[in-house]
């Protein structure tokens, strides 16, 4: 069972923007609905967004407005383009499924600057 790979994060000024890429080879046929989670130093993962097989989305309160989740089944792979980013969206984002999730990937870390 392979981790997920994350990428795509970095440092940015507040009001900028990144695309996060989450790839693993069983995205395209898992039958589950796939999410980006992000964890904050001290606490624990927390939903950002998660979208369907079929590509319904649905975001956590935080993220509406400014994000945005892809999932290319094809391509196995799902992103998060996140736009106009504030300070407290820094933290570590990784990707999973909601129901049974598998490996945890190493994430990728989003820092942004005031």
């Amino acid at each position: 069972q392979a981790h997920f790979v994350e990428s795509g994060g970095g440092l940015v000024q507040a009001g900028g923007s990144l695309r996060l890429s989450c790839t693993h080879p069983s995205i395209g046929r898992y039958i589950n609905v796939a999410a980006w989670y992000r964890q904050f130093p001290g606490k624990e993962r927390e939903l950002v967004a998660e979208i369907t097989t079929g590509g319904e989305p649905e975001y956590q309160d935080s993220a509406k407005g400014r994000f945005t989740i892809y999932r290319d089944n094809a391509k196995n792979t799902m992103d998060l383009q996140m736009d106009n980013l504030q300070p407290e969206d820094t933290a570590v984002y990784y990707c999973n499924y909601i129901l049974a999730a598998l490996d945890w990937g190493p994430g990728t870390q989003v820092t942004v600057s005031a």
